[in-house]
């Protein structure tokens, strides 16, 4: 019996070939428009879908295969003899190849500008139908959705006289309706991001998730891991499509360390460096050079930095990169890097360095989602921007311009540090950090002894509570320690208390009305 193949993609790579091979194998094929202009071109003699249909493309293209004779030939039982005898009646081939991908839906959408009249000519209707039809049949016809199954069909075509496995054919129906649910999920995503939601979050959320690698392992041997990529994401730099320069494949928690990083270091204008461990920034610093702002974030706990993630917002030098290279550091991050900076890092191989692209604030607000046993949590992410002309000063003492500098970047690093978390900064250095601890008043004397162990004196040093202190214990304890200015968001049943600790020790304190828990 003849066989047939319709051929009728978006990603053309590879399809001469394929179509060739399949040719040498004795199917026909049929394509449409496009697909069947680039293989007549390669000398393939191609059946056009109109001339079996005896309709031609309508409507700039939108309506090409949606027809019974082209459905037909995919969805009929070949060894049912009704449908066989139902087919030669209507004049209808049996096709038993269906190679299709999809119109590039996802690339388009991830532009926040296109027009929604562009993005909706980006929806596939006949080619998932095909698709849809092919895998509900794969009984008899074969389906592919991507060149990356191409070898393993032309092996089976070669090995199986013109024909493939019942096994492949199941293997890649599974894949045809991933890729189907996955198409749809996008445009599902598309279209909840672009109508509003009048109770804040959708009624549903669908999700698509491209793996990017598999991981060793995760945060412990145990347990297996892997990276993925949200398929529907902005563009925008990412950490998950950063360029690794050199090192050997990051681990779970590699990954988890260096995405605190990354958001730290792109929350500031100036040249910043910022030294991760275990998710929580053990210093951070702004400076008029990477290697001045890093030789500060050291300072805060160089213990700690040992083994730690380092994330710069600019393009490393050598001057930064060998400062980096003089203790243990596991991962190096920033938007790019001098060749002399590479060269340098080169000489530390167990060392992995992350291109991440240009460092820049997101300009949407997008969907955090942490499991919970049976479900999904889902917020938006903590990136609002900060408007500190609506922070109150609410001691009878102002801040100074310096001690105002300080407060502002210890408000802009202690959102990423894990609650309760209590910050010590001078200018644009951090001192010491208090990090997720049960109580605040715990996470101030931490910071304090951290602060001392490191040999920072904390005189004149202003402090960041991510959220507010529930009695004065926590301002007297920072005010002991040489603290002059606190900030933080207020809201305490105390706060009169709290502020009255701060007055009768010559203290001045910011409210800014916002908390920013970090679980």
């Amino acid at each position: 019996m003849q066989k047939n193949a319709l051929i009728s993609v978006t990603d053309k790579s590879g399809i001469v070939e394929f179509a060739r091979a399949m040719a040498d194998a004795g199917f026909t094929l049929y394509s449409t428009g496009g697909t069947a202009g680039v293989l007549q071109e390669a000398g393939l003699a191609v059946e056009s879908i109109a001339g079996l249909t005896g309709f031609p493309e309508i409507f700039s293209g939108r309506v090409k295969t949606l027809h019974p004779k082209v459905f037909g030939g995919i969805l009929a039982r070949q060894d049912l003899a009704q449908d066989q005898e139902e087919a030669q009646e209507h004049g209808i081939p049996f096709f038993d190849l269906v190679v299709v991908n999809l119109y590039r839906f996802a690339e388009a959408v991830a532009d926040e500008n296109i027009a929604v009249d562009e993005a909706i000519e980006q929806i596939d209707i006949g080619g998932v139908s095909l698709i849809r039809a092919a895998a509900k049949n794969f009984r008899y016809v074969t389906v592919v959705t991507s060149p990356e199954f191409y070898p393993e069909v032309i092996e089976s075509v070669q090995q199986n006289d013109g024909s493939t496995t019942p096994e492949l054919r199941q293997k890649l129906a599974a894949a045809a309706f991933a890729a189907t649910a996955t198409y749809d999920a996008l445009i599902s995503q598309y279209f909840a991001r672009i109508t509003p939601q009048p109770e804040g979050q959708p009624q549903q959320r669908v999700m698509v998730l491209d793996r990017v690698q598999s991981l060793r392992y995760g945060e412990n041997p145990h347990q297996n891991a892997a990276l993925y990529r949200d398929a529907a994401m902005l563009k925008r730099p990412a950490l998950v499509d950063a360029e690794q320069m050199q090192g050997k494949a990051l681990s779970y928690n590699n990954y988890m360390d260096a995405d605190a990083a990354f958001q730290i270091a792109r929350s500031f204008e100036r040249p910043a460096a910022v030294i991760i461990k275990h998710a929580n920034p053990c210093g951070a610093a702004c400076a008029d050079t990477l290697a001045e702002a890093y030789r500060d974030a050291l300072a805060t706990d160089s213990i700690s930095a040992f083994g730690g993630i380092v994330s710069f917002n600019r393009s490393v030098d050598a001057a930064a990169a060998q400062e980096v290279v003089r203790i243990f550091t596991e991962v190096v991050i920033a938007p790019d890097f001098s060749d002399e900076a590479l060269e340098i890092f080169a000489t530390k191989k167990n060392l992995r360095v992350l291109k991440t692209a240009a460092f820049s604030a997101p300009v949407t607000i997008e969907p955090e989602y942490r499991c919970v046993d049976g479900g999904i949590l889902v917020q938006d992410k903590d990136l609002q921007a900060e408007d500190d002309t609506t922070f109150e000063i609410v001691t009878r003492r102002k801040p100074s311009d310096e001690e105002w500098r300080g407060l502002l970047f210890a408000w802009t690093v202690v959102r990423w540090v894990k609650s309760n978390a209590v910050l010590f900064a001078r200018g644009e250095r951090t001192l010491g950090i208090g990090a997720g601890q049960m109580s605040r008043v715990d996470s101030s004397r931490i910071a304090v002894e951290k602060a001392h162990i490191a040999g920072l004196d904390l005189h004149g040093s202003v402090v960041a509570s991510d959220a507010f202190f529930p009695f004065a214990d926590g301002v007297i304890t920072v005010a002991e320690a040489g603290a002059t200015a606190i900030i933080q968001p207020g809201g305490s049943v105390r706060d009169e208390e709290v502020i009255e600790a701060a007055n009768e020790r010559n203290m001045t304190m910011l409210f800014t009305h916002r908390r920013h828990f970090r679980h």
